[in-house]
């Protein structure tokens, strides 16, 4: 038996160490430890609850918006406040345009490297790679000229010996298997996704004066100036200049990200057998299409699918979430095997691992800065997959639409969803989706001021007289990564606890009081494992997933592990 320990695991955000045992070539075991403390939940306490959003959202350096929005409706929820309808719009378009910007970074700028060898594209026959990209698509940039250009620019970067992102690649690992001109047409496409992204992202800038963190959030619904004749406010051109911007979004998306996906998905169909994971499936919904859609309405919905039943979607009720510490760094006061839910959340670090650096977590029972959250007492998995496994078993028409033609494309069943290539579909099938449904947002907010009801924000309830002695509440949210909720209790106007229970807190979970494995942890069970020293085949199920270990815990030593170190002990 061989263990692996891959530390930090690489494009994710914040710090990650992955340990695997392999038996005759199979992963037969394996831990996920999140190697960062941050405290934002203590860093909380005491402040004024209105400004919690401030710094929730920096938890991330990308997942702001969510934390924002997230904290908002906590207190929202605690102080019985309502949105004005254009509030619930101008928050859909600013999450909408994270999920769709998000999504194409992550499949090719943090998990494409896991399915495209780089090295193989300076072998490629450009015209070729040129063929085979007008094949699949009409996207006017993937011409012979461009290929040609792409692959020189990667000899001279390759021939500087200055790799960056490209120099801890498992390079001609036999894994790989798409061919040079695929690989050719990918890295084009990777370094055009780079200036795309860049650009379409202006949207969070004109709705939410800046990103990576916006700042017209506001408890209440927004503090945004919004006028179409008002030289001053977001006018007619800045509405106009955001149509712009979702309509180049939705080409990219439709013409390059999509068939890119279709594309490389097609040669590695046996991932559509691994990474299955735990089979629980959950999705708190959003995008509400009504305002005050907490419960109905919401364009992605909300719901359980236990044990891969698609034919049963269970509801979801916040008062069942619950976290235990039993393997975790942490202390709850009555003891660390207990389920608290968060309103009841404790945040005591107890640090009990091995000094770094260290070659192994072996023999050490608590082991992560992660929780292990649990839903009735049960281990899910969140993301986008459980969000179209629950729109799709519950009828979703654009849902279903969609994941049914990618099958077909790919020529599986159904059951291809519970693995990870499941979870790389259902990110692609999601991100159409939205990319579509923005204009619809933006139209239906255009149609608002038209008739004259430029109303961004409630702040009736904002004088804290008028509040109770004790409140507390709860905001739930999709965010990119999966179901993301933040619990506030406030007493005497203040924060008395706040506690965020992140999506990749119930994926990346370590074992529980019961010793149940979290998400990452099971899916990588039976993960064949060709060369030890090179585990690209774990890499591609934990980045199917896309880690965010920042929101996840919140002291990493930076004086070691400053690069990915692979040890098989």
């Amino acid at each position: 038996m061989t263990r692996i320990a891959i530390d930090p695991v690489t494009r994710i955000e914040g710090h990650l160490r992955i340990e695997v045992e392999v038996q005759n070539g199979v992963v037969t075991d394996a831990w996920s430890s999140g190697t960062m403390f941050r405290g934002m939940e203590l860093i909380l306490q005491g402040r004024d609850p209105r400004d919690a959003w401030v710094f929730a959202q920096r938890a991330c350096g990308v997942c702001t918006t969510v934390h924002a929005l997230a904290s908002v409706r906590a207190v929202e929820n605690a102080l019985g406040m309502k949105i004005p309808n254009n509030a619930r719009l101008i928050r859909n378009l600013i999450a909408g345009m994270q999920y769709v910007q998000d999504h194409v970074i992550h499949f090719y700028h943090l998990h494409a490297l896991d399915w495209v060898d780089v090295v193989s594209a300076l072998s490629a026959d450009p015209k070729k790679a040129a063929d085979l990209a007008a094949s699949i698509s009409d996207w006017p940039t993937s011409s012979v000229a461009a290929m040609t250009a792409v692959q020189q620019k990667l000899k001279t970067f390759v021939d500087s010996g200055q790799l960056g992102p490209f120099a801890n690649g498992y390079w001609g690992h036999k894994a790989y298997k798409l061919p040079p001109e695929a690989n050719l047409m990918a890295v084009a496409h990777y370094l055009e996704a780079l200036e795309w992204q860049r650009d379409v992202i202006r949207v969070h800038a004109l709705l939410g004066a800046k990103n990576p963190h916006p700042q017209t959030y506001v408890v209440g619904g927004m503090a945004l100036a919004i006028d179409p004749n008002s030289p001053t406010a977001l006018n007619a051109r800045g509405l106009s200049e955001i149509a712009s911007l979702f309509a180049k979004a939705k080409a990219f998306v439709d013409r390059v990200y999509i068939p890119d996906v279709l594309a490389v998905a097609s040669f590695y169909k046996d991932w559509a057998g691994l990474g299955k994971g735990i089979g629980n499936y959950m999705a708190y919904g959003d995008f509400p299409d009504t305002v005050g859609g907490e419960v109905d309405g919401f364009y992605f919905p909300r719901g359980r699918i236990m044990n891969r039943d698609l034919s049963r979607v269970e509801p979801v009720d916040q008062q069942l979430i619950a976290e235990t510490v039993a393997h975790s760094w942490y202390n709850y006061s009555d003891g660390d095997d207990k389920l608290r839910h968060p309103w009841q959340g404790e945040t005591k670090p107890n640090y009990k691992g091995p000094k770094p650096p260290f070659e192994t977590l072996e023999g050490f029972d608590k082991y992560s800065w992660l929780k292990a959250p649990r839903y009735d007492d049960q281990p899910m998995e969140v993301g986008p997959l459980a969000r179209m496994l629950v729109a799709y078993g519950k009828g979703h028409a654009d849902v279903k639409a969609q994941v049914d033609a990618v099958l077909k494309t790919l020529g599986v069943g159904p059951e291809a969803l519970f693995s990870t290539l499941g979870r790389i579909a259902a990110r692609a099938v999601e991100t159409k989706l939205l990319a579509g449904k923005l204009a619809g947002w933006l139209a239906e907010l255009e149609a608002n001021l038209g008739r004259g009801d430029l109303a961004v924000a409630d702040v009736s309830k904002w004088d804290p007289s008028s509040w109770p002695q004790n409140a507390q509440g709860f905001g739930m949210e999709e965010a990119p990564r999966g179901a993301l909720a933040h619990w506030v209790v406030i007493k005497d106007k203040k924060i008395e606890n706040y506690q965020l229970v992140v999506p990749s807190t119930w994926n990346g979970s370590p074992r529980d009081s019961k010793n149940r494995r979290g998400a990452w942890e099971e899916a990588l069970i039976g993960t064949p494992i060709a060369d030890p020293n090179a585990p690209v085949e774990v890499l591609r199920t934990i980045h199917s997933f896309d880690p965010c270990m920042a929101c996840a815990v919140h002291v990493y030593d930076p004086e070691v592990g400053s690069s990915v170190e692979i040890r098989v002990v």
